[in-house]
């Protein structure tokens, strides 16, 4: 019953990248950029981003609360590493507005994710399954600063 109560935690762990990221809004820089038209609307991403950190919470959690695993273990030192890329991007991206470093570091963090879901699929299905849309959306984050990189 402990470890329930701690599902909460996880989540809130994984909203602090958001918290991070959202100090870096991305402002009239942002606006100017030639973008795709495919980009989305500006009101998709605090809708998107919540859900996708409650997957990735209860992920965690789910992996956490398996036996004899511990936060030392290799599946959490990529969860963690890829929190941290999820984190620097919106700093790199929107805070210093390196177009072309934003892409590196996220083609870093789809990678970390990739790795983080096969790891976490290898202990619970489930909980590898809740990274299936944090990876899809993160591919078409990396497709569309891709694309900015192009035309900017």
């Amino acid at each position: 019953m402990k470890k329930i109560a701690l599902l909460p935690v996880w989540v809130i762990v994984c909203s602090l990248a958001g918290v991070f990221g959202a100090q870096f809004e991305p402002g009239i820089w942002y606006e100017v950029l030639q973008k795709p038209n495919w980009t989305p609307p500006n009101w998709v991403f605090p809708v998107v981003w919540p859900i996708l950190y409650v997957m990735m919470g209860t992920s965690g959690w789910l992996i956490w609360r398996e036996d004899a695993m511990s936060l030392s273990d290799y599946e959490f030192k990529w969860f963690f590493v890829q929190l941290i890329l999820n984190a620097l991007w919106s700093w790199l991206f929107f805070g210093k507005h390196y177009i072309s470093t934003g892409l590196a570091e996220i083609l870093l963090l789809w990678i970390a994710i990739a790795f983080t879901l096969l790891l976490f699929w290898k202990k619970n299905r489930i909980a590898g399954l809740l990274l299936v849309p944090y990876l899809l959306w993160i591919s078409y984050a990396s497709a569309l600063n891709f694309a900015i990189w192009q035309l900017n």
